[in-house]
């Protein structure tokens, strides 16, 4: 609630700024308003989902986070051709402060510290009343606690770094910096769009913001059919892996066992290739088609802005579950190193696509940036090969630890 506070007066200043200087701090204070609200999202995710169900959870989650990236454009070029573009910050004020209402009244509180698996209270007021009412209305039946036993998890002190050691450690950084990559390209092509329609087939403002309609179309389909392959491929995987088990060693191996044992980077990554090659694919057909914009009908690069938010959205969505799946207990932390990472990468590549299209032509630049996504899917390659190892291997050093204590 906090973060859309921040978010809501950060757009009520920038809908009445008059200088260039104040535009540039109320976007930052709006911007950390917003991003805040990933790695909220994701811990919400983990606190009321197990794996088996995740990733159709976090599709729709993808949803809500990656299609108005994609579709902003259209309403944006819309507002700001009619209205003027500080209407488009009266705008977001609007539908920020509704949802804010929304939020307040029904977003029960999840965190198992506060509320357990959801059947207990609290007596902070403005977590009470959704909570009445998530808990009258649901029919969830909660598991058990036995006696004596809390059903709150233990309260977990505030990591400020937490994010930043995520970030660099073996267990993530190859498939963040892989994943980074890829959602810098996609955020170079959208950036380039504006100008290249505009310069290369004459587009109007609000046509080109209906030129990103394919694009939010296609980020649209990626996060909802994505999160049900997601299940359906976890369900496989662990149907295969436990009939496995059983035939090897029978009963005898620990549940938790099973756990820590899992292919988890074979339920979770083995669509990534597909998704890649095809966002590579379409980064090509559009470079290339704008570069011979006087014969090549402008459909052509609008069809490919539709594979391309399809395939980096699917591609956010594999990732993304596969880290909340991975930092059960941090995922949060998880969510918020994997947007640092892409947002940064994400601003560094908006700032000079325009320059080297400039420089190079549009069908070379982008040629160059599919160079470094192939580059970049040595990530997941060593995510698929090493990360099992170094979770197992990080268990053992844990369970040595803790002998040792004792």
């Amino acid at each position: 609630m906090c973060t859309f506070v921040v978010f809501l007066g950060a757009c009520i200043g920038l809908a009445e700024t008059k200088n260039y200087a104040t535009l540039i701090v109320l976007r930052c204070l709006q911007s950390t308003g917003s991003a805040s609200t990933i790695a909220i999202g994701s811990g919400v995710i983990s606190d009321i989902t197990t794996r088996a169900e995740r990733g159709g959870y976090m599709g729709i989650f993808q949803a809500g986070l990656l299609v108005p990236v994609a579709v902003g454009p259209v309403i944006g070029g819309a507002i700001a051709g009619s209205l003027g573009w500080k209407a488009i910050f009266w705008f977001l004020t609007i539908y920020s402060g509704a949802f804010l209402c929304f939020l307040i009244v029904f977003l029960p509180e999840t965190l198992r510290s506060i509320v357990g698996n959801g059947s207990l209270q609290s007596s902070n007021p403005l977590v009470k009343f959704p909570l009445d009412i998530y808990q009258k209305t649901t029919k969830v039946e909660w598991e058990q606690i036995p006696d004596g036993q809390s059903q709150r998890a233990a309260k977990k002190k505030i990591d400020i770094f937490g994010p930043l050691r995520i970030l660099i450690s073996n267990h993530a950084a190859p498939i963040i910096i892989f994943l980074a990559v890829y959602y810098a390209v996609w955020q170079m092509s959208i950036t380039a769009m504006s100008s290249l329609f505009k310069s290369r087939y004459g587009l109007s403002e609000i046509q080109i913001g209906l030129t990103f309609i394919a694009n939010g179309v296609g980020s649209m389909i990626g996060t909802l059919v994505t999160g049900k392959i997601l299940d359906a491929d976890y369900r496989h995987v662990k149907a295969r892996y436990e009939a496995s088990l059983d035939a090897e060693q029978g009963e005898e191996i620990t549940a938790a066992t099973r756990e820590d044992n899992f292919p988890l980077e074979k339920a979770r990554l083995r669509l990534v290739p597909i998704f890649s090659i095809l966002q590579c694919l379409s980064i090509i057909l559009f470079g290339w088609t704008i570069n011979y914009a006087r014969k090549v009908h402008i459909a052509v690069p609008i069809i490919s802005t539709f594979i391309t938010g399809w395939t980096a959205v699917s591609t956010q969505s594999l990732i993304m579950t596969y880290l909340v799946d991975i930092f059960p207990d941090r995922s949060a932390a998880a969510s918020a190193s994997l947007n640092l990472a892409r947002c940064l990468f994400a601003a560094g590549g908006t700032s000079f696509i325009m320059p080297l299209i400039n420089s190079v032509g549009v069908g070379v630049a982008f040629t160059i940036c599919v160079a470094v996504q192939l580059l970049a899917l040595v990530g997941p390659l060593i995510q698929w090969r090493f990360a099992a190892g170094w979770r197992r291997k990080e268990r053992e050093q844990d369970a040595r630890r803790a002998d040792a204590k004792n």
